[in-house]
């Protein structure tokens, strides 16, 4: 399905710009015209550590903010590139998001998995507007819905809570309410059965839409939400199985791989043990970027014809 739903949006991308290659062709160079923007947004995200084994399942006492530059030009009536740098930060944690008597659900309880990561991500994107602009920037159209899809490259960094819900990392020679960098511990055994660790450094496919609104001559005040098919299972550190503690280095990848769950609530097997089950390796990540974006038009230079 999503698959299916990541090639639907590549080929009617391609098709909307085909489409419009003539108008923009026709289109003044006086009409077009650049704008830069600022956003404020909330970022969200699915993957293992949420309510619920489902795209739609986002715990919103989660979201966290983050924060945009972009540059946008207008190259025909109803098309548009824009570049885009942000800064944001996910988080999860399996104490707050799973419910313990929900059999579904338990074991992803006593993961206890606490965890949160910083996404800074540059995108260029195509936006499609649903009302066209034939006349220059000032007789733009009051009210804009769009549509758009791209690419983007992103470096994200997950980090483990020590002592997360009480369970310490005393034991394992660590200091509670410490924060863990994940990728280098190997928490499911990367480092020692040969895989390699997963890299920081991801691509991504974004894709959303949205509404602009005219202020003013020079502004317009945005509305959007985008969401970013990964290429990645590891935003969170968790995809596979156990791979045990006691085959694990000692200290941190010995408690963030199995030495930090608990078992005061919910039915407890063993369920950490090797080759069990820790998270869903056939499902990738998504995060999710919603927010307010306010583009300031840089108006363009327009040269008088000269006579001799």
């Amino acid at each position: 399905m999503k698959k299916l739903l990541t090639l639907t949006l590549t080929l009617v991308l391609a098709l909307v710009l085909v489409a419009n290659q003539a108008s923009a062709q026709q289109f003044s160079k006086r009409k077009q015209y650049n704008s830069v923007g600022l956003s404020l947004n909330a970022m969200n995200y699915f993957g293992d550590v949420v309510p619920k084994p489902s795209i739609t399942s986002l715990r919103f006492a989660a979201t966290r903010p983050n924060i945009g530059l972009s540059f946008t030009r207008r190259f025909a009536p109803r098309i548009s590139a824009r570049a885009a740098l942000s800064y944001g930060r996910i988080t999860g944690d399996d104490f707050k998001a799973a419910d313990d008597t929900d059999p579904d659900a338990k074991y992803r309880y006593n993961r206890n998995m606490s965890f949160r990561n910083d996404i800074v991500e540059f995108s260029a994107v195509g936006i499609f507007d649903l009302i066209e602009n034939r006349n220059n920037y000032l007789k733009r159209p009051d009210f804009v819905p769009y549509v758009f899809a791209g690419f983007a490259v992103y470096h994200h960094n997950p980090k483990g809570l020590v002592g997360a819900n009480g369970v310490s990392g005393a034991n394992f020679g660590l200091n509670d309410g410490d924060w863990i960098a994940l990728q280098p511990l190997g928490t499911e055994g990367q480092r020692t059965n040969g895989e390699g660790t997963y890299t920081l450094w991801q691509f991504s496919i974004p894709f959303g839409g949205g509404v602009r609104y005219k202020l003013n001559k020079s502004f317009d005040l945005g509305l959007e939400i985008g969401w970013r098919k990964t290429f990645t299972d590891y935003l969170d550190d968790v995809s596979g199985n156990y791979y045990g503690t006691s085959n694990l280095d000692a200290g941190a990848a010995r408690y963030f791989g199995g030495g930090n769950v608990r078992s005061d609530r919910g039915e407890y097997n063993n369920f950490n043990a090797p080759g069990s089950m820790r998270g869903k390796s056939n499902e990738k990540d998504w995060y999710i970027v919603t927010g307010l974006t306010l583009n300031y038009i840089l108006a363009p230079r327009i040269k008088s014809p000269k006579f001799r």
